[in-house]
């Protein structure tokens, strides 16, 4: 999948917000899929967000933005899924840490939080920010370890400052 191609998904409190978001994300020149959900009735949001994570998670998709009321729910499905990092971001700052520091490849956006205007900015801050690498490579690794006999056991001395 092209990195300008992008999944979307939402629950019932994102929906609204998803779908200007979609609407804009084409303005700027990316494909997005959009899985759902297809209106603002109640839903489940584990139904939206697993399929989102199984398709990063699976490298079939580089990028995914997840909408939810708190984006807290959505974030809990995703990272249960390998290789898939995602960030709740309700800042341009958290966005781009997230990405920056820790190569988020799912954006959650707690919908009942933002506006339009900052969700947008959040989202291109986002798509924007380069993963920096370095020290970072290390703690991504350590994220995608398999689960050890203990807390110690992912713990590594390193002389490098934190």
């Amino acid at each position: 999948m092209p990195p300008n191609t992008l999944l979307i998904a939402s629950d019932h409190a994102g929906y609204e917000l998803k779908e200007r978001l979609e609407v804009w994300l084409r303005e700027l020149g990316y494909t997005v899929t959009d899985l759902g959900t297809e209106s603002a009735e109640s839903t489940d949001y584990a139904d939206y967000a697993h399929p989102l994570a199984q398709r990063v998670s699976e490298g079939t998709a580089v990028r995914g933005v997840l909408l939810c009321g708190t984006g807290l729910g959505m974030s809990y499905v995703a990272n249960r899924y390998p290789r898939v990092r995602a960030a709740v971001a309700w800042t341009p700052e958290i966005a781009e840490l997230a990405r920056r520091h820790n190569d988020a490849n799912v954006l959650a956006l707690p919908a009942r939080f933002l506006s339009e205007a900052q969700a947008r900015q959040i989202l291109k801050t986002w798509l924007e920010t380069p993963f920096e690498r370095g020290r970072h490579e290390r703690r991504i690794e350590k994220i995608e370890r398999e689960v050890a006999a203990g807390p110690n056991d992912f713990r590594q001395e390193s002389t490098e400052t934190r």
